[in-house]
């Protein structure tokens, strides 16, 4: 998606009329750019990005306990699909979603998003009470409206960047995303917890593991969550203010003539699809190697990233993001190799689960980085009326993530899912280092 602002008239004007266009931004113009508005922009759509994340991610935390209830019988293939449907909706909503800010503006698609996010919230909370298991086609429809949270976010951050100069863009974006992201573990880490006592009197659902029976209240986190979901909707409608753009339909798709749209595509995959991609599938995998009783820890990997991705914000600002994302692709290869390594080390008992955390944690660990240096290229490498367009095409594609990992895991070893990532990484690391990062650098970024 590409946009052109309107000309800046050296002065900014709030449009009542327009309700709430921004007449004249211009975020480089030292003049016309008013912090305040660009970062309460921020903090607002942040807000709302954690709750996109939260609700992208809570069908893949329930969905290790479902299989367990009385009345349920979901098998571990039935679980993976279960997991891979909001990544896959995830994905083809960014590729909307991108088009939005100029369209219809920051406010209104904030507003819309908010509102729409409720129906997921709301259903997830209202199915898991339910004594039999409904039809499987329900719990699909479910995962897949899920998958709006993921979609957002080619929204969000573009418009996002319409609010801040160049030079601020890395920390900006690096923050939201960042933030944004801590939405995954959130979730992962409350669920597991707010399962497990009454709320409002309210009964719970029986689980059956081991033999064991024991008492569960699914329902809890979606009557946690769904009041800040409310809260988000007021906030985008009473705070948020739209810039207007011009729209040039043919422009919009030329970046895609541009061979670094396809590069930089590769790269974001590398990064945060993979980022997103092994979150939404940390669960299962621990369940199955190592026990349900490990899903307590499933949260750590999201945390870590997300963690990663908002603190190298700066870094990225200071040296560059092409640097960093070539140490992101020799870093997940690496920590690839770790899991890898206990993978094909695996005696009777099955794989270490202290190598294989290490290893797991690390790949979030320079994932996050790699997401941080990506965002802070993609404003430097494209002038602005496109780089916005490829931020959101780039997120979009990468969303794919959760739905390309559950079903190379239901379908292919982990030894050869690992693997594979070892070699894409490295492949990724040689393009950034001579596109890039390296002294005299095509696109030095």
């Amino acid at each position: 998606m590409v946009t052109t602002p309107q000309p800046s008239a050296n002065s900014l004007t709030v449009s009542k009329d327009a309700r709430r266009d921004l007449v004249g931004w211009d975020p480089n113009d030292d003049t016309v750019w008013d912090p305040r508005i660009a970062w309460r922009t921020l903090w607002v759509t942040t807000f709302n990005l954690v709750l996109a994340f939260i609700i992208w991610y809570l069908p893949g935390a329930l969905v290790p306990t479902l299989g367990t209830l009385t009345g349920w019988t979901l098998t571990d293939s039935q679980s993976y699909w279960l997991l891979a449907m909001p990544g896959l909706t995830g994905g083809a909503l960014r590729l909307v979603w991108m088009t939005l800010p100029p369209i219809i503006g920051t406010r209104k698609m904030l507003t819309l998003s908010s509102l729409l996010m409720l129906i997921p919230f709301v259903g997830w909370t209202w199915v898991v009470t339910l004594p039999e298991q409904p039809a499987y086609g329900l719990l699909i429809a479910l995962a897949l409206a899920a998958g709006l949270g993921g979609g957002v976010f080619s929204g969000y951050m573009p418009s996002t960047s319409y609010f801040f100069p160049k030079a601020k863009q890395g920390t900006a974006l690096g923050l939201q995303a960042g933030i944004g992201n801590f939405g995954v573990s959130v979730v992962q880490f409350i669920v597991p917890w707010a399962i497990g006592f009454s709320l409002f009197g309210i009964a719970g659902q029986v689980s059956v593991s081991d033999n064991v029976e024991k008492t569960v209240w699914l329902h809890n986190p979606g009557i946690i969550f769904i009041p800040f979901a409310i809260v988000g909707v007021i906030l985008a409608w009473t705070m948020l203010k739209s810039v207007p753009m011009k729209v040039n339909l043919r422009q919009q798709f030329d970046i895609f003539s541009n061979k670094h749209t396809w590069f930089m595509t590769m790269q974001y995959v590398l990064t945060f699809g993979i980022f997103s991609g092994l979150a939404g599938t940390f669960g299962m995998l621990l369940k199955v190697q190592f026990g349900p009783e490990y899903l307590t820890w499933v949260f750590l990997g999201a945390f870590v990233g997300s963690l990663v991705r908002m603190t190298w914000g700066p870094l990225c600002d200071r040296f560059g993001g092409g640097i960093w994302t070539f140490v992101a692709g020799i870093g997940m290869a690496a920590s690839a190799g770790v899991v890898l390594y206990g993978q094909l080390t695996a005696g009777d008992e099955g794989p270490s689960l202290a190598i294989f955390m290490t290893g797991m944690l690390l790949i979030f660990f320079f994932a996050g980085i790699g997401n941080a240096s990506t965002f802070k290229q993609m404003p430097m490498i494209f002038p602005a009326r496109q780089a916005g367009g490829v931020i959101g095409w780039t997120a979009a594609i990468a969303a794919f993530g959760p739905f390309i990992f559950s079903m190379v895991f239901n379908f292919f070893s982990r030894t050869t899912v690992f693997a594979f990532i070892i070699v894409y990484a490295l492949a990724c690391a040689a393009m950034s280092w001579h596109f890039y990062a390296r002294p005299g650098a095509e696109a030095k970024s």
